[in-house]
C-alpha cells in the first residue's frame, strides 16, 4: 500500500471517528562568558513546573508503551477483525508481559490503553448510567480495574484514554443523571444548543459557567481512579486539533479534568493531544502534564509509519514549543515506533535519527511497538542507557543551533557543563554535518563522546564534521576545554541601520533593548551597517530572532547575494531564540543584510559576531 500523505492521514482518522460517532537550570556559570555558554544552547529552563495536584508526576518525561500505534496499521495478521480491533485485553497483557520482560528495567513504566476500549468491534459505545464510557465486555471481559490490577502487578502504571466533552451517545436526550449528584443531569451540562467539539465534533461541548458541569468530569476522574489508573490521555482537545473557533477551546475542559484528579487524591499523569496550538503553550503547561506538538505520527498505512507521513516533521514542529518544557510538563512528540525493521517503514537510519531525536527533545519515550516481535537492533535503540539518560537528565531540551540546507546541528547544555550535540541529515543522499563549538559558546579544544557507540572520539579542536547517511544521525557528548567565546553585539533597531521596503522598528518585551525589526516580508530588508571585525574569514553570526512559525530569510554580507537560511520557530512573535548563520566578513567594517526575498521573515532582535 502506498503511504498517504499527512493530510490524507489525518482526513482518515477523522472520518473514520465521524463516522463510526453519527527545565531544571544547570550549574551557575562563573563567568559572563559562560552564561554567555548556557544561554547558546537554551540550558537554563525558565518553564514553570506543571505537576497536576501537587505531586511528583512528570517530575521527568515518562517511558511506556500505548496502543494506538498497532491499533492504525494495516500490517498482515495485526487487527484481524477490521479497523483498530488490535485493543482488546488479551493484546494489552502480552504487551505488558513484554514491557516488563523487556524493557521495565530500562525505566518504561506505562502500559496506556487508547481509544475503542469502550467500543465494540463496528466501534458502537457503551456507557454506564451516568453517561461515564463503559468497557466493551468483548474487547476487555475482565474489565478495566482488572487489567490495571495486572499492570500494576508487573510493578508499572495504567494508562487509559478519553475524548474531550460530553460524548454524543452519553446525552441520552439529556435524561442521565451524574453520578454522586441528585438534581445533575447530562442535559445540565452542555450547551442548550448542543453545540459540538473535540477535533471530530464527536462530543457535545461541556458548558462550564454550569455547577453541574464540573460534577461530571469529577464523576469521570473518580471512575478511572477507583479503577486504578496512573495516566489519562484527553483527546481532541482545542484550540488546535485541526480546529479553531469557540466551540472548539477546550482550555476549561483541561482545567476541569486537573481539578478533578485532584479531587481523587490519586496521581494521575493528565497527557492531552493531538495537535495542540502553540499559542495556548502556557494554558497547556498551566493545567496538563504533556501536549501533543504534532500531528499523529502514524502512517494509517501497511507499517506503523513512514519518514514522509510524519515522522520528518517533527524536525520542523518541534523547536518552538523548546521553551515550554520541564519537571511537571513535557511536549509530546508521540510514539516512538522504532522497534521492528518489517514493523516500523523505516531504514535504519531513520529508526536511529527518529529514537534521537525524541530523546534530546526530552519528549516522552513511549513506544507503539509490537513488543513481543522487536528485532535486535530495535531494542538497542529502546534500551541504549546513555541515549535514555539525555532524555531522562535534569535541564533543557536541545534546540537547532544552527540549520543549512538540510543539514542541522541541535543542542543543548547538560548539569555537569558538557553539551548534547546532534548532527542531522535531512537531505535524500549522504552529506557531512558540522558541529562548530562557536555556537555552542566556546573555543579550542573539546573532549566528544560518540553515545549511540559508547565510544570515547579524543579531543576535537573548534568542532567536529562527521558524514552522516540520508536521514541520518549521529550524537555526541561534548565537554568543553575551551574558552568562553567572546562576541559584539548589534541591535536590530539602531539608528545606523538601513530598514527599506515594509519592515519597521516594534517593541518586544523579551528583545535586547525590549524592540525588534519586524514586517520583513515581500522585500522587506533589514541592513546592518557598520559590523566591524579585525580578520577577515567565515564567522558564525548569532541571530536572536522572534516566529511563531519557521520561517526563512535571505543572509549576505557586503551586497554578495543572499543565502536563503532555515530560521525554526521560536514559540511565539514575543518570544525570543537564536540560531548561528554563517557569513564571510572582511577585515575592518561590513555590512550584513537580511533579506525578505517574496516570502515573509523572521522578526530580528540582534546579532552577536565573533570576536577574534
Amino acid at each position: 500500500m502506498r503511504p498517504l500523505t499527512r493530510t490524507a492521514a489525518r482526513t482518515l482518522r477523522a472520518a473514520l471517528v465521524l463516522a463510526v460517532t453519527a527545565g531544571l537550570a544547570v550549574a551557575a556559570p562563573t563567568t559572563a562568558q559562560g552564561q554567555d555558554r548556557a544561554e547558546a544552547t537554551g540550558a537554563v529552563s525558565t518553564a514553570p513546573a506543571a505537576a497536576t495536584g501537587g505531586t511528583a508526576v512528570a517530575e521527568k518525561p515518562y517511558m511506556g508503551w500505548s496502543s494506538w500505534s498497532l491499533q492504525t496499521t494495516s500490517y498482515p495478521g495485526v487487527n484481524p477483525r477490521g479497523n483498530y480491533s488490535f485493543l482488546t485485553e488479551d493484546n494489552v497483557n502480552r504487551q505488558t508481559d513484554a514491557l516488563a520482560s523487556k524493557l521495565k528495567k530500562f525505566g518504561y513504566e506505562y502500559v496506556n490503553i487508547d481509544a475503542g476500549w469502550w467500543r465494540g468491534w463496528d466501534w458502537t459505545p457503551e456507557f454506564d448510567e451516568y453517561g461515564r464510557q463503559k468497557p466493551d465486555t468483548e474487547r476487555f471481559p475482565s474489565g478495566m480495574k482488572a487489567v490495571a490490577d495486572r499492570i500494576h502487578g508487573k510493578g508499572l502504571k495504567a494508562g487509559i484514554y478519553l475524548p474531550v466533552g460530553l460524548e454524543k451517545e452519553a446525552y441520552g436526550g439529556g435524561e442521565p443523571r451524574i453520578w454522586n449528584t441528585d438534581d445533575c443531569t447530562t442535559g445540565d451540562i452542555v450547551h442548550s444548543d448542543l453545540r459540538t467539539t473535540n477535533g471530530w465534533d464527536s462530543s457535545y461541548k461541556i458548558d462550564f459557567s454550569k455547577p453541574c458541569a464540573q460534577k461530571y468530569i469529577d464523576s469521570q476522574a473518580r471512575l478511572i481512579a477507583d479503577w486504578g489508573y496512573d495516566f489519562l490521555k484527553l483527546d481532541g482537545v482545542g484550540p488546535g486539533s485541526f480546529k479553531s473557533g469557540d466551540n472548539y477551546d477546550n482550555r476549561a475542559d483541561v482545567a476541569a479534568w486537573q481539578q478533578a484528579i485532584k479531587r481523587t487524591g490519586r496521581p494521575v499523569h493528565l497527557e492531552i493531544s493531538w495537535s495542540l496550538d502553540i499559542d495556548y503553550a502556557k494554558d497547556w503547561q498551566a493545567t496538563s502534564n504533556g501536549w501533543r506538538v504534532d500531528t499523529d505520527v502514524e502512517c494509517y498505512c501497511d507499517t506503523l509509519v513512514s519518514w514522509e507521513n510524519s515522522v520528518e516533521d517533527r524536525w520542523r514542529d518541534t523547536p518552538g514549543w523548546t521553551r515550554y518544557a520541564g519537571p511537571g510538563g513535557w511536549n509530546d512528540l508521540d510514539a516512538v515506533n522504532v522497534g521492528s525493521a518489517a514493523m516500523s517503514g523505516l531504514t535504519k537510519a531513520e529508526r536511529q535519527s527518529y529514537m534521537t531525536l525524541w530523546a534530546i527533545a526530552k519528549s516522552p519515550l513511549y513506544s507503539g511497538d509490537d513488543l513481543t516481535r522487536l528485532d535486535d537492533y530495535g531494542l538497542s535503540l529502546l534500551t541504549n542507557r546513555d541515549v535514555l539518560k539525555i532524555n531522562q537528565q535534569p535541564g533543557r531540551p536541545a534546540k537547532p543551533v544552527t540549520s543549512v540546507g538540510d543539514e542541522q546541528v541541535w543542542a543543548s547544555g547538560n548539569p555537569d557543563g558538557s553539551y548534547t550535540v546532534a548532527l542531522f541529515n535531512q537531505g535524500d543522499s549522504p552529506s557531512p554535518v558540522t558541529a562548530d563549538w562557536q555556537t555552542l559558546g566556546f573555543t579550542g579544544q573539546a573532549s566528544v563522546r560518540d553515545v549511540w557507540n559508547h565510544e570515547n572520539l579524543g579531543r576535537h579542536k573548534d568542532g567536529i564534521t562527521e558524514a552522516v547517511p540520508a536521514h541520518g544521525s549521529r550524537l555526541f557528548t561534548v565537554t568543553p576545554h575551551g574558552a568562553g567565546l567572546r562576541t559584539t553585539g548589534y541591535e536590530a533597531e539602531s539608528p545606523d541601520n538601513i530598514l527599506t521596503g515594509s519592515a519597521s522598528v516594534a517593541g518586544c518585551d523579551e528583545c535586547s533593548g525590549t524592540r525588534k525589526v519586524g514586517n520583513l516580508y515581500t522585500g522587506g530588508t533589514l541592513q546592518f551597517t557598520d559590523v566591524v571585525v579585525s580578520k577577515a574569514g567565515r564567522y558564525l553570526v548569532k541571530v536572536a530572532y522572534t516566529s511563531r512559525d519557521p520561517r526563512s530569510v535571505g543572509v549576505s554580507a557586503n551586497g554578495r547575494a543572499p543565502v536563503a537560511t532555515a530560521f525554526p520557530a521560536t514559540g511565539g512573535w514575543s518570544a525570543v531564540d537564536s540560531i548561528s548563520v554563517p557569513v564571510t566578513l572582511k577585515a575592518g567594517r561590513n555590512t550584513v543584510t537580511f533579506d525578505s526575498g517574496d516570502g515573509y521573515a523572521p522578526d530580528i532582535d540582534k546579532i552577536d559576531v565573533p570576536r577574534r
